[in-house]
């Protein structure tokens, strides 16, 4: 589906090595200096998902397709980049593309590596990223403001509406509130076509953010530095997990067994990377659908609230233009009875037509016509 979550934090906090663990390649070049990271990298990351190794072992299959996220390291951010400072505004133009933010703030103390800012500070961090991100949704709401200005002139009810929206938007911003929170506060006394113009500024601050609360192998489960950005996650809304980049880069380097056995001793049951691909894809609202047969197991992604005919249109256009109905087991009840056949012995195979939304986890066969 081509959704991207951007990696953003002050320099070397960790952006590119984590970027680094996640594609399990080098195409992110990680040093301890600022703006080693210039030009953005972009790496495609599998979704892990147990269910899909579960249907390839029921059906047999040949083949597998697993689901995707695509993450993007953007440079280092400091105060003043949106003035330019330190190649500020090329760097912020890369956040405008990503569909989600993955934020890493420093949470470990380490004279070995150049804070650039000489103090570990977590808030004083975020803030600073937010003022950037703030100060250029300002630039980009008042260009806005001067465009629509001279559609007032015609008196249409609309452009006043919207005219005095992105008003009140530049007022939030510039008391340093973030986009979200105006935009979200307007959506519920509005219809969908009433707010979709705020949605299209594609603003940075109206952005989901992930907080990743980058510890030392010491800390795994966090420290007085990753407790003050969970607080502002919660504030803001948001999601944030704690990992330790310098133990999933350890990780990302050994073979599976190898793996299991280091993360029995660290006693953790899943990778930190795994929880943050996961989270990220939740961030997104994205979901899981699967086709599965003896020939193929194939993870589709959708966004929640997504339609049959819309889902099969994710396969292929013509699925959706002939779309006559679908055909759904869940995945619990495949694993649960063994077959498809004794899911339908059991009734438990569905018919849906144009109206079903699809849920994560269906099984689905499209039936269509060309």
């Amino acid at each position: 589906m081509g959704l991207k979550c951007g990696i953003v934090g002050l320099p070397n906090v960790g952006k590119s090595t984590l970027f680094n663990c996640l594609t399990s390649s080098q195409q992110a070049e990680a040093a301890n200096y600022p703006f080693c990271t210039i030009e953005p990298n972009l790496g495609i990351v599998t979704i892990p998902d147990k269910r899909v190794d579960e249907l390839v072992k029921l059906y047999n299959s040949k083949k597998i397709v697993k689901t995707v996220i695509e993450f993007v390291d953007i440079a280092g951010l400091v105060a003043g980049a949106s003035k330019g400072e330190g190649l500020g505004n090329k760097f912020l133009s890369h956040i405008r593309e990503v569909d989600a933010i993955v934020h890493i703030v420093r949470c470990f103390e380490n004279e070995n590596v150049i804070h650039v800012n000489n103090k570990v500070d977590p808030k004083a961090d975020i803030e600073i990223i937010e003022t950037e991100l703030i100060l250029k949704d300002i630039e980009t709401i008042e260009a806005k403001i001067q465009k629509t200005e001279k559609g007032l002139k015609t008196g249409d009810k609309k452009v006043k509406d919207e005219y005095a929206s992105y008003q009140e938007l530049k007022k939030q911003l510039e008391s340093g509130r973030l986009a979200k929170y105006y935009i979200n506060e307007y959506k519920k006394t509005h219809a969908p076509d009433d707010y979709k113009h705020l949605h299209e500024l594609n603003l940075l601050t109206d952005k989901h953010v992930l907080y990743v609360a980058n510890v030392d192998d010491k800390n795994i489960n966090g420290n007085e530095y990753s407790k003050i950005v969970q607080e502002i996650a919660e504030k803001e809304g948001e999601e944030a997990i704690v990992l330790s980049v310098e133990i999933e880069s350890e990780l990302s380097q050994l073979e599976a067994d190898e793996k299991a056995e280091f993360l029995k001793e660290l006693g953790i049951e899943e990778p930190g990377l795994d929880k943050l691909i996961h989270t990220a894809y939740h961030l997104l609202g994205l979901k899981t659908f699967f086709t599965a047969g003896e020939k193929e197991v194939h993870a589709w992604t959708f966004v929640q609230g997504t339609k049959a005919p819309q889902a099969a249109g994710i396969i292929h256009t013509d699925f959706e233009h002939g779309f006559i109905r679908a055909e759904i087991m869940n995945y619990a009840d495949l694993i649960t009875y063994g077959s498809e056949h004794a899911v339908k012995e059991k009734g438990l195979m569905r018919v849906e037509g144009k109206d079903y939304e699809v849920k994560d986890g269906d099984v689905v066969y499209f039936r269509f016509n060309v």
